[in-house]
């Protein structure tokens, strides 16, 4: 018996904005946590943010890269 191959999910700008958002505001979390320990708060969420955008953009493509 073979078994049934697996139906990719189709692209969409709906799951592409999630990844996105929802890594920038996770790293935008953690970059508060950090901040507010090391004293400035607002720095840790702006460093957060950046680098969460990065990430988020590096998952999306690699997530959608063969679709």
């Amino acid at each position: 018996m073979t078994e049934p191959q697996r139906e990719r999910p189709s692209p969409s700008g709906a799951g592409a904005g999630f990844y996105l958002l929802s890594t920038v505001l996770l790293c935008a979390a953690l970059g508060a946590g950090v901040g507010a320990l090391a004293g400035s708060l607002v720095a840790g969420v702006v460093g957060g943010t950046l680098i969460g955008f990065g990430i988020g953009i590096a998952l999306v493509i690699v997530r959608f890269r063969d679709l």
